[in-house]
């Protein structure tokens, strides 16, 4: 018995129904029949009663018999019609086994006294809530509490369809420390409804934790940025490296819910806002740095071309102290932050 159990939890059974269509129209003219039975089993009864002679055997008979069927089991049987749409199904369990899952979009009949269970029927989960305010969250949970209760009744249907689940942002620490706010969006769809539904609660509220938990476990592994180091992984700028890492993170802890993770994106990437301001001026200042650096070399590079070109060509001879005077003066033009101020010279360097 254990090991049946242990299969119903980790193998989904696909079950074969049969038509709701035709079940549902010989039904109807089964109940039909039995109606006109019943009324011609009174009419008996109550001729038999008035002729003071007869059995009431047979009409009495039939009279239980048809009215059991068009006012018992009739109506009944039309508790088995089950209607699919598309990327739907419904797991069935029947006086608590599990007997399998419907899927496929058409009109079903199965066994009445079956159940079809969905732990998040009526359930707010993660994936469909917006962001809203603990106000707003309470003025809303009033209004769709009657509408939540209804839902829960009747949509027991397990969405086979590719889904969003997009987490609040989080405050998570990098590699190095620093505090970062972080969301992430994955995409992800029911593979195994038998898991889903037997081995987790709730297998959308169960998504959204081991989502956060993954999401810490890459997060800590990666620095914010690379500032200043060549070919080193990081948040910012190896988003496709960490995007893949996390959704291996997140299958691997999802899988015993039968959820595949088709894609998990980072849409969300910052400083939290204590350090948000010194690391502006970090980059601000890595990014004066790599300028000065790229307008000295180039500086220095035009000074070089501008002697070669003066002796080369012989227009002007310069001593070493004019040279050095040259140099000085136009570095101080290329490197600049302002326009350089022409000075005219009327006399002689050496005065």
């Amino acid at each position: 018995m254990a090991v049946n159990n242990k299969t119903f939890q980790n193998d989904e059974i696909e079950i074969k129904a049969m038509s709701g269509m035709a079940c549902m129209v010989m039904n109807i003219l089964a109940m039909i029949a039995c109606i006109a039975v019943f009324a011609y089993a009174v009419v008996q009864v109550e001729a038999i009663d008035s002729a003071g002679s007869g059995s009431f055997l047979l009409p009495v008979i039939l009279m239980v018999v048809s009215g059991l069927y068009a006012f018992v089991f009739g109506p009944m049987i039309f508790a088995g019609l089950k209607i699919l749409k598309p990327n739907e199904a419904y797991v069935l369990t029947l006086f608590g086994k599990y007997l399998g899952t419907l899927k496929g979009a058409g009109f079903y009949w199965v066994n009445p006294f079956s159940v079809a269970v969905n732990p998040t029927a009526g359930v707010t989960s993660a994936t469909t809530a917006s962001f809203k305010t603990p106000a707003e969250s309470v003025n809303s949970f009033a209004g769709t509490l009657n509408t939540l209760n209804t839902m829960s009744r009747l949509n027991r249907r397990i969405s086979l369809k590719d889904m969003t689940l997009s987490n609040d942002k989080q405050k998570v620490n990098d590699q190095l420390g620093n505090p970062i706010i972080i969301g992430t969006v994955v995409i992800w769809k029911v593979v195994n409804t038998a898991k889903a539904v037997f081995n987790v609660d709730n297998y959308k509220e169960f998504l959204s934790i081991q989502c956060d938990s993954a999401l810490r476990n890459i997060v800590r592994l990666y620095p914010y940025d690379s500032v200043g180091m060549d070919n080193e992984a990081s948040l910012r700028g190896s988003s496709m490296e960490v995007a893949q890492k996390l959704r291996d993170e997140i299958q691997a802890k999802v899988d015993n819910a039968g959820l595949e993770i088709i894609e998990a994106r980072i849409t969300n990437l910052s400083y939290s806002e204590e350090i948000a301001a010194v690391m502006l001026q970090r980059q601000q200042a890595s990014a004066i740095i790599d300028a000065r650096n790229m307008i000295v070399e180039g500086a220095v590079g035009m000074v070089e071309m501008a002697l070669a070109k003066l002796s080369e060509n012989n227009i002007v001879e310069l001593d070493e102290e004019r040279k050095a005077t040259m140099v000085s003066n136009l570095l101080v033009v290329l490197c600049g932050n302002r326009d350089a101020q022409p000075v005219v010279n009327t006399g002689s360097l050496y005065q």
